[in-house]
């Protein structure tokens, strides 16, 4: 006979029990409500409670982003994982995702300026920056450049999800982005930590306030 596991198969309930222990076991009492809400699918997104410890924000990011999207602005993504696990589905205006990388620009352009394929796909977002909600969940170094061109330009996005992780630069670019003097509205997560799966819950909770939804899939 075949091994059996006793484990619960129902992807709605799963989701229920999932944001029902993030919210038992997660201190949220330190964040608004609006932010809230968009911790706990970054913490169901980690599988760690703390991950609330290093979360930093603007006032007034979810509302900026929210009410970007809900007006049809872009998403700006610098990874085709971030694009890829964006629920179409939650988004208000059938928005735009956006990702560059499969650019074959990009190559030259990302020689040209001698710097990474991702930080050289921020010029690609020029046209489309102002106004925009951008997520940056893999490359730190495209985020050091999304503030550089702000710096340049003074075209501003709507707000920044800027979630990179890694070893090298994620903590210095993150905390280059919540200290910007250029007035942008951000989320991070300050440290090492951070990644596409944490930067995808977040703008997938800020485009839509629904919690369990039919994309429970696991």
């Amino acid at each position: 006979m075949g091994a059996t596991y006793d484990y619960l198969k129902d992807g709605a309930e799963i989701y229920r029990e999932s944001f029902a222990t993030i919210r038992r076991e997660t201190d949220l009492s330190g964040l608004p409500e609006d932010v809230a809400k968009v911790a706990v699918r970054m913490v169901h997104a980690a599988a760690q409670t703390d991950v609330v410890d290093d979360i930093a924000y603007s006032p007034g990011v979810v509302r900026a982003c929210r009410t970007a999207l809900q007006a049809g602005a872009p998403i700006l993504c610098d990874s085709t994982m971030v694009a890829t696990g964006i629920i179409r589905s939650r988004l208000p205006q059938d928005n735009d995702v956006v990702c560059h990388l499969g650019d074959p620009r990009l190559p030259a352009l990302a020689a040209e300026l001698g710097t990474t394929k991702t930080a050289a796909a921020v010029e690609l977002w020029k046209p489309r920056l102002a106004g925009s909600v951008v997520a940056i969940g893999n490359a730190p170094t495209a985020l050091f450049r999304l503030l550089e061109v702000v710096s340049e330009t003074g075209i501003k996005p709507a707000g920044v999800i800027g979630i990179p992780v890694g070893f090298v630069g994620a903590a210095d670019s993150k905390r280059a982005l919540a200290e910007n003097p250029f007035g942008l509205e951000y989320l991070v997560v300050h440290g090492r930590r951070g990644g596409s799966a944490i930067a995808v819950a977040a703008v997938n909770a800020i485009a839509s306030t629904a919690e369990t939804t039919n994309d429970a899939r696991s």
